[in-house]
């Protein structure tokens, strides 16, 4: 699953890249958490526009999200069929506006299991176009929230050895069919989140403070020593068969 991310770089260049008119002026965060407020791009009114959405998706007919499961992911495969996302894929689709994201690898059995951060980016340094699906939600008092969940698919070669599991990532010419759901239905869309070519990824492990969401700063993102001989390299396969990626509080749901 894609439980953290980071976004680094200055509010301009994503809205160059994106091309949305609005011009937010959001500070760097390097440990993007479930429930936070998380900027996104969507389509709406004929072009594409800047908006803050809850990370944690909360479908249209939900009635009250205090039982509710907290669903940051939307798997790919089952997307089309959920009542949870069904209404979202085919006319509410976004982007989260990231450079990149954070794994887990899981190493060991029972009290001895550890869990290796590592940080993965763009090769190019460019923004990291993670697909999603967001939902406007009104409580019975009327409260308004914009909520959002980040799409998943398979890992690929470079993800497979920490995780099974990967955030979609759109290329720059994929954005535009994935977010104007007028151009695009909704099956069409889910055929652009496949696992991204191997290339396109930088993989490297950081400092365990990620682990801690109150840690924010720019020391998360720096690279630390590779992991030492005699344990599993990120390069090679994992210590033992990674744990699915959406949770299983989640599963049920899509």
């Amino acid at each position: 699953m894609c439980g953290r991310f980071f976004i680094a770089q200055a509010p301009e260049v994503f809205a160059a890249f994106y091309g949305y008119p609005e011009r937010p002026n959001f500070p760097a965060r390097y440990n993007v958490a479930p429930t936070q407020p998380v900027p996104v791009v969507l389509h709406e009114q004929g072009g594409r526009h800047f908006r803050l959405v809850r990370w944690g998706f909360w479908p249209g007919w939900l009635k009250d999200p205090k039982d509710f499961p907290l669903i940051i992911n939307a798997r790919v495969e089952t997307v089309l069929e959920k009542a949870t996302f069904r209404g979202a894929i085919r006319h509410r689709r976004c982007v989260f506006l990231a450079d990149g994201f954070y794994e887990w690898r899981r190493e060991g059995t029972g009290r001895a299991a550890t869990k290796t951060p590592f940080l993965i980016r763009r090769a190019d340094g460019a923004p990291m176009a993670l697909a999603g699906l967001w939902e406007g939600w009104m409580g019975a008092d009327g409260s308004e929230v914009d909520t959002a969940a980040i799409v998943t698919t398979g890992a690929n070669g470079t993800l497979a050895a920490v995780h099974d599991r990967m955030p979609a990532i759109l290329a720059p010419d994929q954005v535009e069919r994935w977010l104007d759901a007028r151009a695009t239905d909704a099956m069409e869309a889910a055929a652009l989140c496949r696992p991204c070519p191997d290339d396109w990824l930088r993989m490297d492990p950081v400092s365990p403070r990620v682990n801690d969401a109150r840690n924010d700063d720019a020391g998360l993102i720096e690279p630390v020593a590779r992991p030492r001989a005699g344990t599993a390299d990120p390069g090679g396969p994992p210590a033992e068969k990674p744990r699915s990626s959406d949770e299983d509080a989640q599963g049920r749901l899509f």
